[in-house]
C-alpha cells in the first residue's frame, strides 16, 4: 500500500527533535510521498533542506502562503519568482485568500493570489490554494481567469455545495485531512456524496491532528487515521482507497 501526503509542513521547527524518526516511520507504514508547501522565504531553506535530505519521498513547492502577505510583499513575491526561475518544484502552493487572522492586507493578498496562479499558468505548474474564511472572494478571483491551472483546494471543510462549485470549475481536487475524523465538522457527511475520483489525502501537520490525536502535533502516519475513516465512509478496503486518492494526487503533480 502507497500513500501520497499532498500537503505537509515537514520542515516545520515542531518536527526538529524527531523529524528523521517520524519520516522513517511513515515511510515504513506505506507513505510514498510528500509534497511540501512553502509559506514564505524564511521556509525555503528548511523545505530544501529536507528535499537533500529526501529526494525520493520530499517534493517542495514554491509561494506565498496569504498569512505572510504583509508591507513585505513585493520582496517576498520576488523572492518566490528567483527561486520558481531558478530550478523545477512540484507546484506553486499554499497561495490564496485567508480572512481569518487578519484583513489588514487582504489587497494585497488577493494580488500576491493572482499574480502567482498566472506564474503557475506560465509554468504549466499546479497551484495548491489554501482558503479561509474567504471561499466567495477565492471564487471570484478565479472566475476572472479565462483558464486555470489544476490544483488542489487544501485542507477543504465546506459544505456540499461548495464543494460542487470547486468541482463545476473542472481543474481541481479537494484536499481530505484530519477535519474528517473530527465528531462535528459534518465534512463526512460531505464526502460521502462526492466521488473519490475528486479526493486527495493530506495531513497539513504539525496542524490538525486527526481524532483520536486531535489537539496533538500532527504527525505523517496520522494520514492513516484520515485514510481510515474515508475508505469506510466509502465502503472501501484502506488499500484501494490509497491506491486511488495516490492517483489522484499524481494527477495534479504530474510533473514531480
Amino acid at each position: 500500500m502507497q500513500i501520497v501526503d499532498t500537503h505537509i509542513h515537514l520542515y516545520a521547527e515542531e518536527f526538529d527533535r524527531d523529524r528523521s524518526a517520524l519520516i522513517n516511520k511513515a515511510i515504513s507504514n506505506g507513505l510514498s510521498r510528500f509534497y511540501l508547501p512553502n509559506i514564505d522565504s524564511a521556509s525555503i531553506e528548511p523545505m530544501l533542506n529536507l528535499e537533500r535530505d529526501y529526494p525520493e519521498h520530499c517534493f517542495p513547492m514554491m509561494g506565498l502562503h496569504p498569512c505572510s502577505v504583509n508591507q513585505n510583499v513585493k520582496a517576498e513575491l520576488t523572492t518566490i519568482r528567483e527561486w520558481l526561475d531558478k530550478r523545477p518544484f512540484a507546484g506553486i502552493g499554499e497561495i490564496g485568500l485567508d480572512l481569518y487572522w487578519d484583513k489588514t492586507y487582504f489587497k494585497e493578498q488577493q494580488e500576491a493570489f493572482a499574480r502567482q496562479i498566472e506564474w503557475a499558468l506560465e509554468l504549466d505548474y499546479p497551484i495548491v490554494i489554501h482558503v479561509r474564511n474567504a471561499f466567495k472572494e477565492t471564487l471570484e478571483l478565479l472566475a476572472a481567469f479565462k483558464v486555470l491551472p489544476r490544483g488542489i483546494f487544501h485542507c477543504f471543510s465546506g459544505t456540499l455545495p461548495e464543494a460542487e462549485q470547486i468541482l463545476a470549475l473542472g481543474k481541481f481536487k479537494l484536499g481530505i485531512g484530519g477535519v474528517l475524523t473530527f465528531k462535528n465538522s459534518g465534512l463526512d457527511k460531505v464526502v460521502q456524496d462526492i466521488d473519490i475520483k475528486h479526493l486527495v489525502l493530506e495531513t497539513d501537520a504539525p496542524y490538525l491532528a486527526p481524532v483520536p490525536f486531535r489537539g496533538k502535533r500532527n504527525e505523517p502516519s496520522y494520514i492513516l487515521e484520515v485514510a481510515r475513516k474515508l475508505a469506510e465512509l466509502k465502503s472501501m478496503e484502506i488499500h484501494q482507497l490509497a491506491e486511488i486518492t495516490s492517483q489522484n494526487a499524481e494527477e495534479i503533480f504530474k510533473k514531480a
